[in-house]
């Protein structure tokens, strides 16, 4: 779930870095005014997740607790908002690199761009609840790790991804990152569901 984060601020990162490049170039020529603006499209999904979906996560959370375990919580139990974050991610990606490539309408660029914020908000909130219930006590060294992991990935990778687009263009990638985002798509739902045997299999013992 660590490495999930880190290819949240991964793909963040990689593409507001290249934000500038991508909108004030042909065939979409936005002066700084506009490229400014276009930074609304992924604070509108960042906001519409945080008023649809946030709100829920311990909703969904007391609810679980409550048919599957006789009211006692589980950590997993944070977790299935995530999966709409799941889903998000790599469509939001794919969407956003191939149109762009394609030199779409803006609109059409931008509106994968809702996508991509909401995906970043449900996936990192539920996470971050995640590391609290699994950890308890030890909890901010849980919450630390995780951010030292996403804040060397997340530093690191963007510094290679404008080579990166100079060389295969904005439709593959994006669609490299893409695909990092459909190998871990599984991860939220792999650990709702075994996430309780590996924290019996590997105690953590202070």
């Amino acid at each position: 779930m660590s490495a999930y984060q880190a290819l949240i601020f991964c793909t963040m990162y990689s593409t507001y870095t290249n934000y500038s490049t991508i909108w004030s170039n042909p065939p979409y020529n936005f002066d700084t005014t506009q490229v400014a603006l276009s930074y609304l499209a992924p604070a509108a999904g960042f906001l519409l997740a945080a008023c649809i979906i946030v709100p829920f996560i311990d909703r969904i959370y007391n609810h679980l607790a409550k048919i599957q375990n006789n009211g006692k919580g589980k950590p997993e139990y944070r977790l299935p908002l995530a999966n709409i974050g799941a889903v998000f991610l790599p469509a939001s990606l794919f969407w956003f690199g191939w149109t762009v490539e394609a030199g779409r309408p803006w609109p059409v660029c931008l509106s994968a761009m809702l996508l991509f914020g909401a995906s970043q908000v449900s996936i990192f909130n539920t996470v971050q609840n995640y590391y609290i219930d699994a950890f308890e006590s030890m909890a901010a060294s849980a919450l630390a790790a995780g951010a030292f992991l996403r804040s060397v990935i997340g530093g690191t990778v963007p510094l290679f991804v404008p080579k990166m687009f100079d060389s295969i263009g904005y439709g593959w990638g994006f669609s490299v990152l893409g695909i990092m985002a459909l190998v871990l798509m599984p991860a939220p739902l792999l650990f709702f569901w075994y996430g309780g045997r590996l924290g019996e299999r590997f105690p953590l013992n202070v």
